[in-house]
């Protein structure tokens, strides 16, 4: 499509493939099975991959994994490394930013339109509001880098977790965004962290993925309770047989009102909707596909066209 030309209500769907292999061996067999189910965007585990040491790119182990994902009829996102916290305490601050900047160049030479990175957060004793002062001053840096390359930051609101002290509920992510002002720092709305955030701040989920939603360009979807992990077990079974914690479930099998969801969130022309499923319920990959599609329709129902 031409760079000119209005983006449709919804990009296209895709899902976030699960790689076992650090070298990434197995992944020509993945974006086959992706090519078969007929999928927009795979979402690529770059977070899982041997690609960056120390804040470089290792460019043997980038030129390897640009080769094997030419060709395929789908595009690609990229979901950078979990561990980056623009919130992080001063002195630890650059490595994190040497890494989405390694990250950004991954994202761009996979010709990628999007790049996830998760919402900071604080662990210590840091003021909050000077770590979210970091985090706008790090994401408008890292956001100029991004363009250069047409690349976006999607930064993903999250839950916390122990002993994670703060992070931004959806509404907080929006408001941090739109001080920003970057065209190319956006959101990626995960639906069901935002219902487990809302929960555990006794805020309204509605609200709060409204409030979101027109600052997406990047939707997670995966099912759950929206009831934050409490219980101690030995195996995720049981996780999931308590119905607790961020399960990453087929879209059914959780208490999520997809329906209202589409209804209440607005999103941007051009979103990309992916399905982040956990590995133990990929055998249910299949016929999530169909789900997945209706629900993108829903979205584009109720989100405006570009002009």
């Amino acid at each position: 499509m031409d760079a000119r030309s209005p983006l449709p209500p919804i990009r296209g769907v895709g899902y976030s493939i699960r790689s076992g292999s650090p070298e990434f061996e197995d992944l020509v067999a993945k974006l086959d099975e992706a090519e078969a189910l007929g999928v927009d965007f795979v979402e690529l585990p770059a977070f899982a991959w041997t690609l960056v040491v120390n804040g470089e790119v290792r460019p043997d182990r980038l030129e390897r994994l640009v080769r094997m994902t030419r060709e395929r009829p789908f595009g690609y996102t990229v979901h950078g490394p979990l561990a980056i916290n623009l919130m992080a305490p001063k002195a630890h601050l650059p490595r994190h930013a040497a890494l989405l900047d390694a990250m950004i160049d991954v994202a761009g030479a996979l010709g990628a339109p999007t790049l996830v990175l998760h919402s900071g957060c604080i662990r210590g004793d840091d003021d909050v509001a000077v770590a979210y002062s970091r985090q706008r001053e790090a994401l408008t840096r890292a956001g100029d880098r991004a363009a250069a390359q047409g690349v976006t930051l999607c930064v993903e609101n999250i839950f916390r977790f122990e002993p994670m002290r703060e992070t931004a509920l959806p509404s907080r992510l929006a408001g941090e965004i739109d001080a920003i002002d970057h065209p190319f720092v956006r959101a990626t709305l995960d639906v069901s962290h935002a219902w487990l955030r809302a929960s555990d701040a006794r805020a309204d989920f509605a609200a709060e993925i409204a409030a979101l939603a027109p600052y997406a360009r990047h939707v997670h979807v995966h099912d759950s309770f929206g009831r934050p992990a409490e219980s101690w077990i030995m195996d995720e079974s049981e996780r999931l047989a308590l119905g607790e914690g961020d399960l990453h479930l087929p879209l059914g099998w959780g208490g999520i009102d997809w329906d209202d969801v589409a209804r209440r969130c607005r999103l941007a022309a051009g979103t990309v909707v992916n399905l982040e499923l956990h590995r133990r319920y990929w055998s249910e990959l299949p016929a999530q596909i169909p789900l997945l599609r209706a629900l993108a329709d829903k979205f584009a129902f109720h989100t405006p066209a570009a002009t």
